[in-house]
């Protein structure tokens, strides 16, 4: 990679960001309405002593889900955007390499997830409450990896669809499976056998282990650098797999 070119790129990426009002929207002002939605679903539900409300365990979780979902659908329909338009060819008869084009998306969509990110713990903790025994930096920080997951993986099937219908149609085969099988619904080690090694196979399963870390324990624990390990190593899996196509 080229630094000079990287940076040029990851700009050119934000630039196009700031001037979509739309991605804009959908980046900061849905994360905090759906938990607006969460916190009122749950606000009259019991609570038994001495254990978490379910709006905090829910909300917790949900933080870490809305980047994965949202920059999944935002970047896999960028790329292919810039594909189809011929933009990407006439990149890649520059100086630009596929790694500066891979990382600058990863770079500039870290950058708004990141903002994403604190908007919605803002939004959480001081405007509805959220209680986590956990720092908020952790919180945010495995919130910003999500988010870089679902960038990684809405370039990699990016690389397979040719329209913009066929990019959406991968977020019920890639994204849904992951968030039923994750242990929001049901714990992972309370599943079937077969449905439990899925689980281990997804990345956003280690992503949620270590939100639920966060909220239980007030320390970081092994348990949660261990997913936090873990959740990168297969995300550059389906970078490389991007960038082969």
């Amino acid at each position: 990679m080229n630094p000079r070119i990287l940076a040029a790129t990851t700009g050119r990426i934000l630039r196009q960001l700031r001037h979509d009002r739309r991605t804009i929207a959908l980046l900061v002002v849905v994360p905090a309405v759906l938990l607006t939605l969460v916190y009122f679903m749950y606000a009259d539900q019991p609570t038994p002593p001495g254990q978490p409300t379910t709006f905090d365990r829910i909300a917790l979780v949900m933080l870490g889900i809305f980047p994965f979902v949202i920059m999944f659908l935002v970047t896999s329909i960028a790329m292919l955007r810039e594909r189809t338009s011929g933009t990407l060819e006439r990149l890649l008869t520059t100086p630009l390499g596929k790694l500066d084009l891979l990382f600058g998306y990863g770079i500039a969509f870290g950058l708004a997830a990141a903002v994403q990110a604190a908007i919605a713990a803002a939004v959480a903790y001081w405007v509805f409450d959220l209680d986590t025994a956990g720092n908020i930096g952790l919180v945010i920080g495995i919130a910003v990896l999500d988010a870089v997951l679902g960038v990684a993986l809405g370039l990699l099937c990016s690389a397979f669809a040719r329209t913009e219908f066929q990019a959406v149609q991968f977020l019920p085969v890639v994204v849904v499976p992951q968030l039923l099988l994750c242990g929001l619904f049901v714990a992972r080690d309370q599943m079937a056998g077969w449905l439990q090694a899925l689980s281990d196979a997804f990345p956003l399963s280690y992503a949620i282990e270590a939100l639920q870390e966060v909220g239980a324990h007030a320390e970081p624990t092994g348990r949660m650098w261990r997913d936090v390990a873990v959740d990168p190593r297969r995300r550059r899996r389906g970078r490389r797999g991007g960038a082969r196509r």
